[in-house]
């Protein structure tokens, strides 16, 4: 098709294209690799395998906006197969009657995809388009209180208007250029081309040929254009988005943090101040993110009026990067701290670390984590915290635990003589051991529950013991809030005792002290089978151990982060509740898409940062809406956020840990 000339000179177009597509990817490595840590590649053929599976399927795009995720899904497919149709295209400009992948089966199958997904692709991306630029769609909006750069807030537009159209046009002309092949010879196998050649009934022959020639150089004109673009826009998220999920640690749960060795000699930054200390996966992240503002749509403070936006963090993150890539990869350079245009204060310190944005991210980014390792730096670097964490830092070093209270942590044991608690002194062959928490110990709601959980397991004839005064605190405030330091004395402190004694299984109430023992002790040579206590409840159940009166009592329950999203255990509280004959009422927001109670993150200790509303009514408030009578609970910070909740907005609605339903109906 081409003339020679033409052909050499598409040549020299591709040379330069390439060469210039180079010097942008090679940039965008070298940025990576400025970096912390690693790229993760161990059991590379799972990891293959996973991302191809989430590129071909989309599951991780259709988890929300089912509408809007089926029509980028169709776009996606789209690109994909836009690989091979440009390959073709090529081979056809430069080989005289050339039909890619032939005339036959395959050819045909080949040729009807094409023709429809190219429809579908411009259908879709002009949806998108006008989604943003005609109706404005609030979803893709961030609040002005939110951090955001200014070349963010200008760019963010302009670099979907330019890959919006850039799909619109490739596309376009491509499907065009073919339509002109098909004018006096229409193809069953392209019906859309076929007939949208109809149009050109009146041009003659040499002209439609012509205009296939110009509608050809176009489309792959355009291509070879974006492509030396396409590391600085967010279309990247096509190839990073995949490639995240090929490279990010393997985490044993959402939420578990790497350890610090404070030890090391050559150690001179704890945690992230400046782009450069994020891990090379935080900093993937920012190539991947597409900013469809689905985390911010979940994050519980974004949603109650808060400075804090993930999307906006990632989006800050991208832009800081393609404004000061130089600066960043060169030796000598100092780029400004993250936090002066990264994200705020407020911000920072309004994470409850939920990890719903991590959950809803379809490309695999993870923001929580580089909020949390900036706390790191902000606690241990600069001693910069909110000033009511520090009563609690203060009462986890002295005294174990976060109230700052110093008395005998069996005293929840005296208030009924009936109950029978054993110290692992008194019953050194227990099977489990009950991991009481600080909330249990010290906490009037907690200690009900920790009554409440005693008298199943007396009930129920457990063999169990507890620690008493050799418990500690576990650290998850600590070190979800940045202070690294004092978590690793509290878990060394708790390992040590733990290890001491032959522990066959531990039981808590507490699913912050679950995610932590379970997840995080490994860390510190402490690996043990650990159970949420609605989770041995099911087993006791099941086991016939356990008989309760049936009700057909209203409740709904609300899953805790720690439980759900970080540790999976969303199916045996409700299988717990259920079992006695009650009336399980879900709210609109459950199991691993559950909304926070906002007291993770260390916001247990503080107050919570300005915003619309708090986090524990606007939650309080969707309880309320099911018109259950009762908010069951898994979690002490939960149960204590809701009560309070539920006092604030004068509502009747009790608030009762699964352990205390289960109890009260015990027979």
């Amino acid at each position: 098709m081409l003339t020679l000339y033409e052909k050499i000179a598409f040549i020299v177009i591709v040379l330069i294209s390439a060469y210039l597509t180079w010097n942008s990817f090679s940039q965008m490595v070298r940025i990576i690799n400025k970096g912390q840590g690693k790229l993760h590649f161990d059991n590379l053929l799972q990891r293959i395998f996973k991302a191809i599976k989430i590129v071909l399927l989309q599951n991780t795009v259709l988890k929300d906006r089912l509408i809007l995720s089926i029509i980028h899904t169709f776009v996606a497919w789209a690109f994909i197969l836009y690989f091979l149709v440009n390959v073709g295209d090529v081979l056809y400009g430069y080989l005289p009657n050339f039909h890619f992948l032939g005339t036959g089966t395959i050819g045909n199958i080949y040729r009807i995809f094409v023709d429809i997904f190219s429809v579908l692709a411009v259908i879709g991306v002009a949806i998108f388009l006008l989604r943003r630029f005609v109706f404005s769609s609030p979803k893709l909006k961030i609040n002005s209180n939110v951090m955001l750069m200014d070349s963010a807030k200008s760019g963010m537009k302009r670099d979907s208007l330019i890959v919006g159209l850039f799909i619109i046009s490739h596309v376009g002309f491509r499907f065009i250029a073919e339509s002109f092949l098909l004018v006096n010879n229409p193809d069953s196998w392209q019906p859309l081309a076929s007939s949208f050649a109809v149009m050109w009934a009146e041009v003659s022959p040499d002209s439609t040929l012509l205009y296939h020639h110009v509608c050809w150089w176009i489309a792959l004109g355009l291509i070879l254009a974006f492509i030396p673009y396409f590391p600085k826009s967010k279309h990247i998220h096509l190839m990073i988005g995949p490639f995240n999920y090929l490279t990010r640690p393997d985490r044993n749960a959402p939420g578990t943090l790497e350890r610090i060795d404070f030890e090391a000699e050559d150690v001179e930054q704890f945690g992230v101040a400046h782009i450069q200390h994020l891990d090379k996966t935080g900093i993937v992240d920012a190539y991947a993110c597409i900013m469809c503002n689905r985390c911010q749509d979940v994050c519980p403070a974004y949603t109650t009026g808060k400075e804090l936006s993930p999307s906006a963090l990632e989006i800050n993150k991208r832009y800081y990067i393609n404004n000061n890539a130089k600066l960043i990869i060169s030796d000598g350079g100092t780029p400004l701290p993250i936090m002066e245009w990264g994200i705020s204060e407020s911000a920072l310190w309004a994470c409850t670390s939920c990890a719903a944005c991590v959950e809803i991210c379809p490309v695999g980014n993870e923001p929580m984590y580089d909020i949390l390792n900036i706390r790191r730096n902000q606690v241990l670097m600069e001693s910069k915290f909110p000033k009511e964490l520090q009563n609690a830092y203060n009462g986890m070093e002295r005294n174990g635990n976060p109230w700052n209270i110093n008395k005998d942590r069996l005293e929840w044991v005296n208030e009924d003589e009936s109950l029978v608690v054993k110290t692992v002194e008194q019953n050194p062959d227990f099977n489990i051991l009950y991991w009481v928490g600080c909330a249990g110990a010290f906490d009037q709601k907690g200690s009900e529950v920790a009554r409440a959980f005693t008298k199943i397991l007396n009930k129920a004839n457990v063999n169990f013991a507890v620690l008493g005064n050799k418990e500690t605190c576990t650290g998850d405030s600590a070190r979800r809030s940045g202070n690294e330091y004092l978590f690793s004395m509290l878990a060394e402190s708790n390992v040590e005792n733990l290890n001491t004694v032959n522990v066959k299984r531990i039981v808590t109430t507490c699913p912050h002290c679950l995610h932590t023992l379970k997840n995080e002790y490994p860390q510190f040579g402490g690996n043990y089978e650990v159970l949420h206590h609605s989770q041995l409840i099911s087993e006791l159940q099941n086991q016939g151990k356990l008989k309760v009166e049936s009700e057909n009592d209203k409740v709904t329950f609300h899953d805790p982060c720690y439980l759900g999203r970080h540790n999976g255990v969303v199916n045996e509280p409700r299988s717990v509740l259920s079992n006695t004959g009650i009336n399980l009422i879900e709210m609109n927001r459950n199991k691993m898409n559950s909304f926070c109670c906002g007291a993770g993150g260390g916001n247990m200790w503080k107050e919570e940062e300005e915003g619309n509303e708090a986090v524990r009514r606007d939650r309080f408030k969707e309880a309320q809406s099911t018109g259950a009578d009762t908010i069951g609970v898994g979690c002490p910070f939960c149960k204590t956020m809701l009560i309070d909740a539920g006092n604030e907005l004068e509502s009747k609605m009790e608030v009762k840990d699964i352990a205390e339903i289960i109890a009260e109906k015990l027979v």
